[in-house]
């Protein structure tokens, strides 16, 4: 090539440099940290601590029920990709799989953040518990983007603000309560249970759909009777058949508490902090607060 005048080494690199400013220098560390979630609470404790840092992929569409999780061949190439990867190991086995199979860069089982006791998974509807997986998740995503961690902890700090607010919200409005029994469609509330001094029993056990049998309908029957129950609860993502038969032949109630695995058509427009302040009233009203 004819060198024109006053051409130098570094104005014919010129061209070859910004070519490749795509994988370099700022561009790539402005780059959105990408975060996959397994399901709905963890997808909302992922987008309220990242903000808008990160893009957050969740693996249970709204609609679906979590323990049922198929992946696809893209939701398993995404898991790999990941900077971060915020799941519970145990509630679906297909993620982890995938997980185990994948290696993403980082992971964070929830499970162990929570410090779960005993075989049920649904730690989230003790929010005190869900602020420790934030707590977690909010070191983790900092560690692999410390370029926003102030912003992180910032939002992590909100966010803990929100949780203690519902909590106390419960501690307060189930504090004085006629009954402490109540009827669940299936063994999702231990947790909340355990928190707020409520007595759980599920008509099913940790599968929402399975079919409870006559004798355990019965015991349930006999437990209503006794502690006077008024309210059986069923579910919006599962069948509510049994929750209404056994209502029906006793002539009591039926009500929505939502285990808040993951979000469906009628509460599109909710997040985790409004289910449960929902829950909270559903509560206080079946069993009698004052």
């Amino acid at each position: 090539m004819r060198r024109l005048p006053g051409m130098t080494a570094v104005a014919l690199l010129a061209p070859l440099l910004a070519g490749c400013s795509g994988v370099s220098g700022a561009d790539s560390t402005s780059a959105a940290a990408s975060v996959v979630t397994s399901f709905y609470p963890l997808q909302y404790v992922a987008e309220r601590v990242a903000g808008d840092h990160a893009d957050v992929v969740n693996l249970t569409q709204p609609g679906q029920e979590p323990h049922d999780l198929e992946l696809t061949v893209p939701q398993t190439a995404a898991i790999a990709d990941a900077d971060v990867v915020l799941y519970e190991e145990g509630l679906q086995p297909a993620v982890d799989d995938a997980v185990e199979q994948s290696g993403p860069a980082t992971v964070l089982d929830a499970a162990a953040a929570a410090s779960l006791a005993g075989d049920d998974p649904h730690f989230w509807l003790d929010p005190t518990r869900l602020g420790a997986v934030a707590v977690a998740f909010e070191r983790k995503i900092a560690d692999a983007d410390p370029d926003h961690a102030r912003d992180y902890a910032r939002n992590l700090a909100s966010l803990q603000a929100d949780l203690e607010n519902v909590d106390g919200a419960y501690e307060r409005g189930l504090a004085d309560c006629g009954i402490d029994t109540i009827v669940v469609s299936h063994d999702a509330f231990g947790y909340l249970g355990e928190r707020y001094g409520l007595q759980v029993v599920a008509i099913n056990g940790m599968s929402p759909d399975a079919e409870p049998s006559p004798a355990h309908v019965r015991r349930l029957q006999d437990l209503i009777r006794k502690d006077h129950v008024t309210t059986v609860f069923s579910e919006r993502l599962a069948s509510r058949e049994f929750a209404e038969s056994i209502a029906g032949d006793l002539g009591i109630g039926t009500a929505v508490l939502d285990p808040i695995e993951g979000l469906s058509d009628s509460t599109a427009d909710e997040d985790y902090l409004s289910l449960m302040r929902s829950n909270l009233s559903a509560l206080r009203k079946a069993n009698g607060c004052a």
